[in-house]
């Protein structure tokens, strides 16, 4: 394809007013005034001729990268005989988010040259580029050679580790129960380990009194912190759950806040699995541990699709209190802003909790939050202001209701869930309530 470029569009749009002037001047002689427009035309078409006719490009991109993150792609730019810059640009998926509209300059050398073209991953999936656009100019500047390509790219967008690689390690050694000695393990639990003598600064709570009258002398009881607990990530994919926060949907930070957390449990030796549900269970997995484990769990969250279907909380909590049959700790990431799905939240908890340890994950909504902190300049920022304060106390009626019922819940910012959530896991298991 060949069409002119700004520099010749200026060019003959330069010879309009000399046209006119040449019309008024001498009416007889209108015709002359065309030369110019039509020199422009001419050199054009020259410049046209001597420009190269024939480039490629070829496209690379790493072949998995996490949702969020940021991704480059690297056009290769062949023009033989070509010098100066040229131009490309790459169409892409809504899985992409690309800057600048995707395009990218190209300084050729020797005919040769690399672009880079800076994108973000918006959502979870396979990502493809499968248009690829390249221009150059002609050696006097007037017109474009285009060629469109068609190719196959394709990026696996994954769940974000990167908390796991870059923090994990640190949390885990700041927090690990198990520590380098021995000790730090015994009389710090809920499992019985050995019946021992009394000693000055143990727990007097501990002595077996029938044991110590039999054996004459104070013995205590010694217990070692409980290992294999039962650890249930259960993520609401439904359709508030894939409303982006901060650019990334909302079961996309629960992913991640659930697979650091999952690696910890891991490495402190709990069994691990992963349920995903809108209106029913979409994925489940049966429980895993061993830190070799954790990859397949990466694999699983992968695959929880983004759902526009309301989250049924009492057939998804009711199935798990049927299936689980030992006492376990579910970690339920969600969120709610509609009273009666808050209702039936609250009475399937309320089930859960009289056998099982049940801590609530929701995300603060920052969007609600700047509403009623933002100065009303209009009426209509106060009627938004008033309707996100409502929001808000709906919220934290349904919040309290869940902490007197003994529910554990964390509320955090979207940065900081991972953390807060790692953080409430290793309370629960130092208090022995899990």
């Amino acid at each position: 394809m060949i069409y002119p470029t700004r520099a010749g569009v200026l060019a003959a749009a330069a010879g309009v007013p000399v046209a006119l002037l040449v019309a008024v001047a001498v009416p007889a002689a209108w015709a002359a005034g065309l030369a110019w427009p039509a020199a422009v035309l001419l050199l054009a078409g020259v410049d046209a001729l001597l420009a190269p006719r024939r480039g490629s490009v070829r496209l690379s991109a790493p072949l998995t990268v996490p949702v969020g993150a940021a991704v480059e792609l690297v056009a290769a730019v062949e023009i033989a005989g070509q010098t100066g810059l040229a131009e490309v640009a790459v169409g892409a998926d809504a899985l992409l988010r690309l800057d600048d509209d995707g395009r990218a300059l190209v300084r050729l050398e020797a005919g040769r040259g690399a672009g880079r073209i800076a994108a973000a991953t918006q959502r979870r999936g396979l990502a493809r580029v499968d248009q690829l656009w390249l221009r150059w100019r002609g050696p006097l500047g007037l017109v474009w050679r285009q060629r469109s390509t068609s190719c196959d790219v394709a990026i696996r967008i994954v769940p974000d580790i990167r908390p796991v690689r870059e923090q994990g390690a640190q949390i885990f050694k700041r927090h690990a129960l198990q520590g380098l000695l021995a000790q730090v393990d015994r009389g710090d639990g809920s499992d019985f380990d050995a019946l021992v003598e009394f000693r000055a600064g143990m727990d007097r709570r501990a002595i077996d009194w029938k044991q110590s009258a039999r054996h004459l002398k104070l013995d205590a009881k010694e217990y070692r912190t409980e290992r294999n607990n039962q650890i249930l990530f259960v993520l609401d994919a439904g359709r508030q759950m894939c409303d982006p926060v901060a650019g990334l949907p909302r079961i996309d930070r629960a992913i991640s806040a659930a697979l650091l957390t999952a690696w910890i449990a891991l490495k402190l030796s709990d069994r691990v699995s992963l349920t995903a549900f809108d209106s029913r269970p979409r994925l489940g997995s049966g429980f895993v541990s061993g830190a070799n484990a954790f990859a397949e769990l990466q694999r699983l969250a992968a695959g929880i699709d983004y759902s526009g279907e309301e989250a049924n909380y009492t057939f998804v909590l009711t199935a798990l209190a049927s299936q689980l049959a030992r006492r376990s700790m579910i970690v339920l990431f969600t969120e709610f802003t509609d009273p009666i799905a808050a209702d039936f939240l609250v009475r399937g908890a309320q089930q859960i909790v009289q056998r099982h340890l049940l801590l609530v994950v929701v995300l603060r909504d920052e969007e609600l939050e700047a509403a009623i902190d933002r100065r009303p300049d209009t009426p209509d920022d106060i009627t938004r202001a008033v309707t996100a304060a409502g929001l808000l106390r709906d919220r934290l009626l349904v919040l309290t209701r869940l902490r007197h019922m003994g529910v554990h819940v964390v509320e955090a910012e979207h940065d900081r869930v991972s953390e807060r959530l790692v953080a409430a896991y290793l309370d629960l298991k130092r208090r022995n309530l899990l």
